[in-house]
């Protein structure tokens, strides 16, 4: 399963194209509210040396949102349901808490319209089991963001060596 994230508000230049090497991963990191999530997993990602080269795009629910994950140094950033919808299909990787692939959830930022494209999106899918209202993941034993976000970096490392067999192969545009 894989997943991903943006809107209609634009913040830099939104063409998709891989790095020069061809193998950089193409990552986006959805967040909704006020993107303290996203914000945190942005940062954790450029403070390690072995993933400089990911192209990492922020995708908000809203403005504010993305605002925030584009100063923690995400390449580019976009805000709303068609970003989202239009960015999904596009990336390598998708990554958000478990509920950007829950209609009506954060809330209801989330709308039915971003789920279903992130749900239904080629890119795999890194989701995080956050606490959430009135949804209870049986099995899973409540860790704390810094040590969720060490495991999806661990798994990041472990597909950027096996790329060809994790990710799928299609160009970007």
């Amino acid at each position: 399963m894989a997943f991903c994230f943006s809107g209609a508000f634009f913040l830099q230049d939104f063409s998709f194209s891989r790095s020069e090497e061809g193998n950089a991963l193409v990552i986006a990191v959805v967040d909704g509210h006020g993107g303290g999530i996203g914000s945190y997993i942005i940062k954790r990602l450029r403070e390690d040396v072995e993933l400089q080269s990911l192209e990492i795009i922020a995708l908000g629910t809203n403005s504010l949102a993305t605002s925030v994950m584009m100063k923690a140094r995400a390449n580019r950033g976009a805000s709303g349901e068609n970003a989202i919808k239009y960015v999904a299909d596009r990336v390598d990787i998708i990554i958000g808490a478990v509920t950007v692939v829950m209609s009506n959830s954060m809330m209801g930022e989330l709308t039915p319209v971003m789920a279903e494209a992130i749900a239904n999106s080629r890119a795999l899918k890194l989701l995080l089991p956050l606490p959430m209202e009135d949804v209870s993941i049986i099995g899973y034993q409540t860790e704390p963001l810094p040590h969720l976000t060490d495991k999806l970096i661990q798994t990041i490392k472990e597909m950027r060596e096996g790329v060809k067999h994790h990710v799928r192969s299609k160009c970007l545009r």
